[in-house]
C-alpha cells in the first residue's frame, strides 16, 4: 500500500520550456535525502496538461533512472481522453513505475457512469497499478463514493488521491473499499486530520519544499501520535495555504526556485507568481524551515 508523504513534484524547466533534468536530478535527491515516502512523476503539479506525450514519456523514463529504485515513483498518466490516458500508462508501464495516478477527465463533465467506464477501460488496457484522482475544484467533476467503491473492486485500482478536503466523503469511501485500499489525501491544510481519521497519506504540494516535515508529520499522524502530528503541522501551516494563493504549481514552483532548484520557468498559459504574493511565500518558506 502506497501511505505516508509523496510528494507532487514539480517539474523544472529551462528559460525555453525544454524539462531541466539537472535540475529534476537535484529534486530526486533531495527527496531521497529528506525522506519522502515516494514521488508523483509528470502529475498535474508537474504541469502534465502542457507536456507533450512523447515529453511526457521521456519525463517518466528520465525520473525512473534517476530515482533507480531508491523511492517508489508514481506516474501521473491522466487525460481527459480515455484513450491518451492509455497511451500514457502505457508509457509508465513500459518504464516500470510502482503505479499510475488517473485524475478524473476535466472540462468533459462525465455523468458517474462515464467515470466508471473510464477508469475500467484504463485498467483493463494496462495492467499496473492505478490510483484515482479526484479534485472537483480543478476539473469540474466530481467522483461520488459509491463510484470510488465500484471502482475499487477492479483488482489494479489499489487507491484514491481523494482532494475534496472533506473527511465526511473520506469516512464514506472506507465504508466501501477494502482496508488495502490506499487512501490519499491531496489537500494539504487538511492532510493531518484526514490520516488522524484513516486516511494513510497524503500527495503532497507542501512536501515540495518541506519534505522531512511533511513525511513527520503523516508518520505521526498514521500512528495515531495526534499532538505531535499536529505540533508539526503548525510548523508549516502556512505554507499550506500560501502554496495556493495563486493556481498551484504558480507559487511552489516560484518557491522551490528560491530555494535554490533552478529558476522559476512555467509554460503558458501558467506565468511566474505575482510579485505581490513572493515576499509571504518567502517568510512562509523561512518560517517553515525551508530557507
Amino acid at each position: 500500500m502506497f501511505k505516508g508523504s509523496l510528494v507532487a513534484l514539480v517539474t523544472p524547466m529551462l528559460a525555453d520550456g525544454a524539462v531541466d533534468y539537472a535540475q529534476l536530478e537535484a529534486l530526486i535527491d533531495f527527496h531521497v535525502k529528506e525522506g519522502s515516502n515516494g514521488l508523483v512523476i509528470a502529475g498535474t503539479t508537474g504541469e502534465s496538461a502542457t507536456l507533450d506525450p512523447d515529453e511526457h514519456c521521456e519525463l517518466l523514463r528520465r525520473s525512473q533512472e534517476i530515482i533507480n529504485h531508491r523511492l517508489p515513483m508514481i506516474a501521473g498518466t491522466g487525460a481527459n481522453s480515455t484513450s491518451e490516458a492509455i497511451t500514457l500508462t502505457r508509457c509508465a508501464k513500459e518504464v516500470r513505475a510502482d503505479a499510475c495516478l488517473l485524475v478524473t477527465p476535466y472540462y468533459n463533465k462525465p455523468a458517474q457512469r462515464g467515470l466508471i467506464q473510464h477508469f475500467q477501460a484504463i485498467a483493463s488496457a494496462v495492467d499496473i497499478p492505478q490510483i484515482l484522482y479526484n479534485v472537483p475544484g480543478r476539473t469540474a467533476c466530481d467522483m461520488l463514493a459509491e463510484t470510488v467503491g465500484e471502482l475499487a473492486k477492479v483488482s489494479n485500482i489499489v487507491g484514491i488521491k481523494e482532494a475534496t478536503g472533506s473527511m465526511e466523503r473520506l469516512a464514506e469511501i472506507r465504508t466501501l473499499v477494502s482496508d488495502d485500499f490506499a487512501l490519499l489525501t491531496g489537500d494539504d491544510s487538511t492532510t493531518c486530520d484526514f490520516i488522524l481519521n484513516g486516511g494513510h497519506g497524503a500527495i503532497s504540494v507542501t512536501a515540495n519544499v518541506v519534505p522531512a516535515k511533511m513525511a513527520e508529520m503523516c508518520r505521526f499522524a498514521y500512528e495515531g501520535k495526534e499532538q505531535q502530528a499536529r505540533s508539526v503541522d503548525a510548523e508549516i501551516a502556512d505554507l499550506h495555504r500560501l502554496l495556493f494563493i495563486e493556481s498551484n504549481p504558480i507559487p511552489v514552483k516560484w518557491a522551490v526556485a528560491e530555494m535554490g532548484f533552478g529558476e522559476v520557468n512555467m509554460r503558458l498559459p501558467m506565468t511566474v507568481l505575482a510579485p505581490e504574493y513572493q515576499d509571504s511565500v518567502r517568510q512562509a518558506l523561512i518560517a517553515g524551515g525551508a530557507l
